[in-house]
């Protein structure tokens, strides 16, 4: 039996990368995924791989998560279609730039700081009720290891997942006594657009593919999951 058999699982960014690597596995496990990201074509192109591996398709919502307003439409679109939401993967994230804190764009803090904190704040709001309604409503939000350790000229991105890490953890703490169960993943050093924005000259082929991290996601999301509060790393 197929470990997210009849799940309904949202995944932001789900146009590309982990995302979409995460939104393919997930759909092979059996779940129904929701797809948000702002290209819709990246969209489509998964929900022709789902179709294709699976026979199934996906609900696509193209959604620019800087427009914070639109999460709330979200919640309320999740409602009157499905009545709650089993699994929520909090995987949009931006870098934008790297650079010296004294000379970072005030645009660019913004935008970093909307899409990695403030659009994940508003995604739990919006969806805890969903996940209430659950049998065994399921979180992850990924962060990563620069939230653990100060790298110069990585300073807004880095504050931005110790922020999503605190707003997680101390979430996660406060709904102990549900059946939800929140966590975050690290998923290490892995071929994503975002590293190439990072590491320009780096060798792509060299790196861990996004497919080859879903496992975590997977234990993760399943309902026999127990873990909770933690930041788990994908890789190791």
């Amino acid at each position: 039996m197929s470990r997210l058999s009849g799940r309904v699982a949202l995944i932001t960014g789900a146009s590309r990368g982990i995302g979409a690597a995460v939104a393919k596995r997930f759909a092979a496990e059996g779940a129904h995924v929701i797809l948000t990201a702002r290209t819709v074509g990246g969209l489509e192109e998964v929900d022709d791989a789902i179709r294709t591996a699976t026979g199934q398709s996906a609900t696509l919502v193209p959604l620019d998560l800087r427009k914070t307003d639109q999460i709330d439409q979200l919640g309320y679109s999740i409602y009157e279609r499905f009545q709650r939401l089993d699994i929520l993967v909090g995987n949009a994230g931006v870098l934008e730039t790297l650079g010296p804190v004294a000379q970072f764009e005030p645009k660019l803090w913004d935008r970093v700081m909307t899409v990695n904190v403030t659009a994940n704040y508003r995604l739990i709001r919006t969806a805890d009720r969903l996940l209430r309604a659950s049998d065994a409503g399921r979180a992850i939000f990924v962060t990563s290891g620069a939230a653990q350790a100060p790298y110069p000229y990585w300073g807004p991105y880095a504050a931005s997942k110790a922020a999503l890490e605190m707003l997680v953890r101390s979430y996660a703490m406060e709904i102990a006594s549900s059946n939800l169960r929140v966590n975050l993943i690290d998923p290490g050093i892995v071929a994503t657009k975002m590293r190439v924005q990072a590491f320009p000259g780096e060798d792509q082929s060299t790196l861990t593919q996004p497919d080859a991290i879903t496992d975590a996601f997977v234990a993760l999301a399943e309902p026999a999951c127990t873990r909770h509060g933690e930041i788990v790393k994908a890789q190791g």
